[in-house]
């Protein structure tokens, strides 16, 4: 599970603008780099464009999965992971992201023209959320659910395993004791011949 690509866009005009942006290409060499984030940049910018207000939708295309987050203020937030990633996170993360953008830029400083905006946040989010067990807590406990469910059906299967064994000791001892009482009756009768007096 692996998160590449955080940004927010303008996508109220045609084309879509890239009002802020974070990468993480690591996973990559260092030549493909430049042709990851174009790439990435490109077809973030594609599906923004097209994705309306007050809409969430994830698109696959190679081994990327794009999630997009449209608003109706006139942004769209983009997260391109692989696969893998949970779309619930996915999306926790893009709500979040784009109400902390719309919190700390009115639309007055990116409604018009081609704006440098900044926001730092999106390198911490984009480390932090790398492994979205740790990030979500939703996930974290579905983890140890999990693990728990594991280690009950061991914890029964081992219980039932012992009743199988308690089980097979009880016959054996029942068959012992009926031994035991044929025993006790035919020397019984062998010392009964044998009487002294």
């Amino acid at each position: 599970m692996r998160l590449f690509y955080i940004g927010i866009f303008r996508n109220e005009t045609k084309p879509a603008y890239e009002l802020v942006k974070e990468k993480e290409l690591s996973k990559f060499g260092i030549f493909e780099r430049g042709t990851v984030a174009e790439f990435l940049t490109m077809f973030a910018g594609t599906v923004a464009e097209r994705t309306g207000p007050a809409t969430r939708q994830d698109i696959e295309e190679q081994s990327y999965t794009f999630h997009v987050y449209g608003r109706t203020e006139g942004i769209a937030g983009v997260i391109i992971s692989d696969h893998e990633y949970p779309k619930l996170v996915a999306h926790k993360l893009l709500g979040k992201i784009v109400d902390e953008f719309l919190t700390q830029n009115p639309r007055t400083k990116w409604a018009e023209g081609s704006p440098t905006l900044e926001m730092p946040e999106l390198k911490k989010y984009l480390t932090d959320y790398q492994d979205p067990r740790q990030a979500d807590g939703i996930m974290k406990i579905q983890q140890e659910l999990d693990e728990t469910k594991i280690i009950l059906h061991k914890t029964i299967e081992s219980v039932l395993e012992r009743g199988e064994k308690l089980d097979s000791l009880v016959q054996r001892s029942e068959g012992l004791s009926a031994q035991s009482k044929v025993f006790y009756k035919t020397a019984k009768k062998q010392n009964s011949c044998c009487v002294i007096m």
